[in-house]
């Protein structure tokens, strides 16, 4: 990762740049990509390459080339730039290393270089003759009739290890926090998301469009046997996004487990916020097809009728149950009708303030416990009922406006 420096207004500062501004990617399915700028892309973030200020230092007109070929993800890696410091005229100070921080998140001998070789590689029969390893699991149109389809696999899969090392670069920059996984657990699902397209000779070719991981975690206590998979990592690289592929996808992993009996729920490890977006579009549209979330059962409050129905036929853990409840009881009820709609805030939060509730219960047994000039000592950082309030009203309206994004997108699917 390259040292931070901050060089202020120094005459330096002009060649300090933006990491990803600089960064240009291509996924590329034949030499013409290559020199096509019409089909480049930018990271969403880079501070796991370049550090957390995510800047470069040293050149002036810097571009930074990570090309990778859509089937076998063989990677070139190159830069260019109108100007480069000179240490002599710096007093020492050196320009950032830009290559080498993107190698060390490349897979061994994945990448290259030089432009002929990729160029050579793009044309090799690896590339021509790639086929998706594991098994397809749903095939579907998008994009005006473009045709994508779904793999899942394994740690066992034939070709799976090597080519998810390839495949993981990619969720540096657009999945924050993000570290790589231990394929050596077999505990560990991966769903690769692939568009198949026919190429200038009419040979079908697969290019890869995204991808998603799940960990089959036991249900410990429960029944023997029983699982409660859980996702882990989820990416549409940016050429396909916007297109309706992510919750495709989603909705693809749901069905997949669906019909397995052993599964008892669906859960999410720590959602950015983009997909507890999508998770809420993908499970309102499907639980507004349940009996159990008809207007008259919804508008009556929640219950574990519902929790039950939605993870019996569609795999939803039970908190994920109440936010969608809260979604739809929105959908049915009548913003200009005061008292539905006044029931409907009340009800949000009342949910809301549970946590603020068992506070209240603890700080009454501490009470019990401290002497009085102990207990106003420990309060002194406690939220009060004003101040709550305050809050609770925040985070129903934050909620609320999410919810309505929810509901318009779900309209116009």
């Amino acid at each position: 990762m390259a040292e931070q420096v901050n060089f202020g207004n120094s005459a330096l500062a002009e060649y300090v740049l933006d990491g990803n501004e600089a960064l240009r990617f291509k996924l590329v399915r034949n030499s013409k990509d290559v020199d096509d700028a019409s089909t480049e892309f930018g990271p969403e973030m880079c501070h796991q390459i370049y550090g957390d200020n995510e800047n470069v230092f040293g050149y002036k007109g810097l571009k930074i080339s990570m090309f990778m070929s859509a089937a076998t993800l063989r990677t070139f890696l190159t830069h260019d730039y109108e100007d480069k410091i000179d240490p002599a005229n710096t007093d020492g100070v050196k320009a950032d290393d830009l290559i080498d921080p993107l190698v060390k998140i490349l897979a061994p001998e994945s990448f290259t270089f030089s432009k002929e070789e990729f160029l050579k590689d793009l044309d090799s029969e690896n590339e021509k003759n790639f086929r998706p390893m594991g098994e397809m699991i749903n095939s579907f149109t998008a994009l005006e009739d473009r045709t994508f389809q779904v793999y899942k696999c394994s740690e066992a899969t034939p070709g799976l290890r090597e080519y998810h090392e390839r495949l993981q670069a990619w969720i540096m920059f657009f999945i924050d926090a993000a570290s790589y996984i231990d394929i050596d657990d077999d505990s560990w699902r991966f769903f690769l998301l692939f568009e198949k397209y026919n190429s200038e000779d009419g040979s079908s070719k697969y290019g890869i469009a995204g991808y998603l991981t799940v960990y089959e975690y036991y249900a410990y206590g429960r029944e023997t046997n029983k699982k409660r998979p859980r996702i882990a990592q989820m990416i549409v690289l940016p050429p396909f996004q916007r297109a309706g592929l992510g919750a495709r996808l989603l909705d693809t992993v749901y069905s997949e487990y669906k019909r397995d009996n052993q599964v008892i729920d669906i859960t999410v490890e720590d959602p950015s916020d983009n997909f507890v977006r999508l998770r809420d579009f993908v499970d309102t549209k499907n639980c507004l097809k349940l009996p159990g979330f008809s207007k008259e059962k919804v508008m009556a409050g929640f219950t574990d009728e519902m929790a039950n129905e939605a993870a019996k036929e569609l795999k939803i853990c039970k908190k994920q149950a109440r936010r969608v409840y809260e979604i739809i009881r929105l959908h049915y009820t009548s913003i200009a009708n005061k008292e539905e709609y006044k029931q409907y805030r009340i009800d949000v939060k009342r949910r809301l303030n549970v946590p603020y509730q068992k506070e209240q219960s603890q700080l009454a047994k501490l009470q019990k416990a401290l002497k009085p000039e102990e207990f106003a000592a420990a309060m002194v950082n406690i939220t009060n009922r004003e101040q709550r309030l305050e809050i609770l009203s925040k985070q129903f309206l934050e909620l609320e406006t999410h919810y309505k994004q929810v509901l318009e997108k779900v309209a116009a699917a």
